[in-house]
């Protein structure tokens, strides 16, 4: 275990925080010896894997980070066209997506490119274009905070939601996801009608794509709207899509003909936050050390020289000008520590 930690490269927007102790997990066995310590029973926890999806609102963390880099890929089993593989919990997330679709497995290639590690995708129950990782999530093994012990999560235990999971909420700082098991198949029909994935599949001659076709086309789209983490610092979609009844969206319709939407559940619509924001005038707005992504606005960012809290504020008054414009409430997908 380390001490006084300054965690800048751990946070994808960069923000320069003080972590009181430190200390990196590779296997199973590290993590239980550290829930064995006086340190770790007295001390407060934050749960780190990529860092991709946090935002510091303070410049030191008083307590230890965990960062969880335990690493291995293994086939569980491989029948009837269907494999189950387990990913350690440490595994980064895009390379994961990528070896997958090398190997010709259907049913993560629309997550692909999503910064992070593969311990924190059922935390968030990760998602982009039309699919989530509970369309693929199987299990997974956490270890029980207070006591070490081992515990296997099903797809139903998990609670997954829009952007949500048990770990978000009824059992959030109790448990450290170690592997997760997902069922993929050797040969599924794929999902190009989300987002701008058809009209760019056309654009470049590929009506009707391969597996890794349709993969390297969602990192060529997310390339080209997100910026690079190691030249500007962000967290990637900062808002969640909000979700409103049909009502309230066929009102928004009559002022707004063009306005983008896709169903939902229970008859509901869902509204791209993006969209919302940059007609509420915030795309591209920037002051000294904060602003929002030019290409992008539902991404944040943050220039160099700036705190959590300045990304703090901003947030607050791009949600209060989208709800005084259209009267809805967008929330951060964001985690804020």
């Amino acid at each position: 275990m380390k001490s006084n930690v300054n965690l800048r490269s751990y946070n994808s927007f960069g923000f320069n925080v003080t972590a009181k102790h430190f200390v990196e997990i590779k296997d199973t066995a590290d993590l239980q010896n550290l829930i064995g310590t006086t340190d770790f029973k007295k001390e407060k926890r934050l749960i780190l894997s990529g860092g991709n999806n946090i935002l510091f609102t303070d410049d030191y963390f008083d307590g230890i980070v965990i960062l969880m880099n335990n690493k291995g890929i293994d086939t569980i089993s491989d029948n009837d066209g269907k494999v189950i593989v387990r990913a350690q919990a440490g595994e980064d997330w895009p390379a994961f997506v990528k070896l997958m679709v090398s190997q010709g497995y259907y049913g993560i290639e629309n997550l692909a490119h999503i910064p992070g590690k593969v311990g924190a995708a059922p935390v968030q129950n990760i998602g982009a274009y039309g699919m989530e990782l509970k369309d693929s999530f199987l299990q997974c093994e956490a270890i029980e905070l207070d006591t070490g012990d081992k515990r296997v999560f099903t797809k139903e235990e998990c609670h997954f939601g829009y952007r949500q999971s048990v770990f978000k909420n009824e059992l959030k700082g109790q448990y450290i996801i170690v592997s997760v098991d997902f069922q993929l198949a050797k040969q599924d029909k794929l999902k190009l009608d989300y987002g701008n994935i058809k009209s760019y599949l056309v654009e470049h001659g590929m009506e009707h794509p391969t597996l890794q076709q349709l993969h390297d086309a969602i990192c060529a789209i997310r390339d080209a709207k997100l910026p690079d983490v190691r030249r500007i610092g962000n967290a990637g979609s900062f808002f969640k899509n909000p979700v409103i009844g049909t009502g309230q969206f066929e009102a928004l319709q009559k002022l707004y003909p063009d306005i983008p939407h896709y169903p939902d559940a229970d008859g509901m619509v869902k509204v791209p936050a993006g969209w919302l924001i940059e007609k509420a005038g915030w795309k591209g707005w920037r002051d000294e050390h904060v602003g929002v992504y030019e290409r992008q606005a539902l991404v944040l960012v943050h220039y160099g020289g700036g705190t959590g809290r300045d990304v703090v504020e901003l947030s607050q008054k791009i949600q209060q000008s989208v709800k005084e414009k259209f009267g809805i409430q967008i929330s951060p997908e964001v985690n804020f520590i």
